[in-house]
């Protein structure tokens, strides 16, 4: 059995977090996008290497990938290569690789189109945007699950079996609802708000990071609008709903606690870290509870100014100006 399990876990890398708006279950059709993306599975590529040197010439070809994506191997380019040699090798994880395979279906479905689509919807609003390419690969968690950059996305498909797959990446049962084939598109997206969300770096208070992450919600709703906030947010559908009916009194917790403007670290993680829920409020309010709520505030935000381009949104830095226009008490939407 393979035993080298490791992961990178998305949602606590790139500083700001994402979400979606309104939950919609409803298959979106992307039959009509003009954005073509480059993919190629790498993996067809690395099962024929027949040698350790097979590997090392693979690596030498796709370099990206030891500078990138094998960032936590401990070993040189040789040794990287003869571990991938021997986990090839496996018959673990051969069966293991069939079995996400299958789980994953048909990757121009569930991945590429609805990458397409949010793509296209992106360079509406940043004209200058160029679709990455498109990496798939599988590696017995030797990689990390995602390596982002402006021009090359890779996707490491072991970690995004879910549940039901014989092997799992090493994180707790709560952060594993992330790592399902439907989280990998959202977790993208995410990563490429960063690029585009402004933050006043000199804003050290609790509001501010959590109208980061409200903006990145809001991008990512912006581009994506089919998908579910379950998903993006990671949590389940039943701790959502119950958060938003219960919101009236976690934001009163926030305001009787004073807790917009704290500024010391260890106690804004507390809001904002990832965790399995927030004791400090109850067991039932899911962990990074702030990051919610920067989101209720930050959509509260946009709805008051529809005008707004989702640009004109994103460069906005100044987190309590967008908390006072907002206007967000804790209320639930006024459509319900």
């Amino acid at each position: 059995m393979f035993d080298k399990i490791k992961y990178l876990f998305w949602m606590g890398v790139a500083g700001i977090l994402l979400s979606c708006g309104d939950s919609q279950k409803g298959q979106a059709d992307f039959s009509a996008t003009k954005v073509a993306l480059s993919a190629d599975n790498l993996d067809e590529e690395l099962f024929r290497a027949g040698s350790v040197k097979d590997v090392e010439n693979f690596l030498d070809n796709h370099s990206y990938l030891r500078a990138g994506y094998f960032t936590d191997f401990q070993g040189d380019s040789t040794q990287l290569a003869a571990h991938l040699f021997e986990v090839l090798g496996n018959k673990d994880f051969r069966s293991f690789k069939s079995e996400v395979d299958s789980i994953i279906g048909d990757k121009k479905t569930v991945i590429l189109d609805p990458l397409a689509a949010a793509f296209e919807r992106i360079r509406e609003n940043y004209p200058s945007f160029r679709s990455p390419k498109i990496k798939f690969i599988m590696t017995g968690f030797t990689g990390n699950d995602l390596y982002i950059t402006d021009s090359l996305i890779v996707i490491g498909l072991d970690y995004f079996g879910g549940a039901a797959a014989r092997f799992r990446p090493n994180v707790f049962d709560y952060q594993l609802r992330r790592y399902q084939k439907e989280s990998i598109v959202p977790a993208i997206l995410f990563y490429m708000s960063g690029k585009y969300n402004k933050l006043n770096p000199a804003d050290h208070t609790l509001l501010a990071d959590m109208i980061g992450y409200g903006k990145s919600f809001e991008f990512v709703k912006q581009v994506l609008p089919e998908c579910p906030d379950s998903l993006v947010l990671g949590y389940s559908e039943e701790n959502l709903q119950r958060t938003y009916n219960s919101q009236k009194d976690i934001w009163a917790y926030f305001i009787t606690n004073k807790l917009l403007y704290e500024k010391n670290d260890l106690k804004k993680q507390k809001y904002i870290g990832e965790r399995p829920f927030t004791v400090e409020i109850g067991n039932e309010v899911p962990g990074g509870i702030g990051r919610w709520l920067g989101w209720r505030i930050v959509n509260k935000f946009a709805t008051e100014h529809p005008e707004l381009s989702l640009p004109e949104l994103m460069n906005i830095d100044n987190a309590g100006y967008l908390f006072q226009e907002s206007g967000y008490k804790g209320e639930k939407d006024e459509d319900e």
